[in-house]
């Protein structure tokens, strides 16, 4: 049997700085909560189908159950964890607490994620692009539509406009 192949990694997550040295195969799912214990990202199918561990590197939502650490390396990457400052949660958080955007809370993170990195970069989204945002994201127990209504007030909130986010919802 041929002994496992090991590599060193570089990452720098939620803003910290990390190096391990891992094996090849490790997951970058596994490597995040395992090796720095960041158990935020879930773990669902580990095909890459329910979103469930979507995080963003270097900028773009990824399945990081798809890929090993060592695709990673030298990468920058955010996880749920990152949402929440001093303990403050982020205003998506608040909006999927307010808006019942949430139940069971397993796929929650994936889907923080993806909003996040989604309303970075179209902080006006439409309804189409909502829905597109999440559309790889699985949820078992809310119907979306809770969600929705959290990304949509989540969206006003972080562009600044309180009076959209009271507006009546289609």
């Amino acid at each position: 049997m041929k002994p496992v192949t090991r590599r060193v990694v570089r990452v720098t997550v939620n803003g910290r700085s990390h190096e391990r040295e891992v094996e090849a195969r490790l997951t970058l799912a596994d490597f995040l909560r395992d090796e720095l214990r960041l158990t935020g990202t879930h773990l669902g199918c580990e095909h890459g189908v329910c979103g469930a561990c979507t995080i963003l590197m270097n900028g773009e939502a990824v399945r990081s159950c798809l890929l090993f650490a060592v695709q990673a390396h030298e990468a920058t990457l955010l996880t749920v964890e990152s949402l929440a400052a001093d303990g403050r949660l982020h205003p998506l958080q608040e909006a999927f607490r307010e808006e019942h955007g949430l139940q069971c809370g397993f796929c929650t993170p994936g889907i923080l994620m993806a909003l996040y990195g989604y309303l970075r970069e179209s902080p006006a989204p439409d309804e189409g692009g909502l829905r597109e945002a999440i559309a790889g994201n699985l949820c078992r127990c809310t119907g979306y539509q809770g969600i929705l209504a959290a990304a949509r007030v989540a969206a006003a909130r972080m562009r600044g406009t309180a009076a959209e986010a009271a507006a009546p919802r289609p």
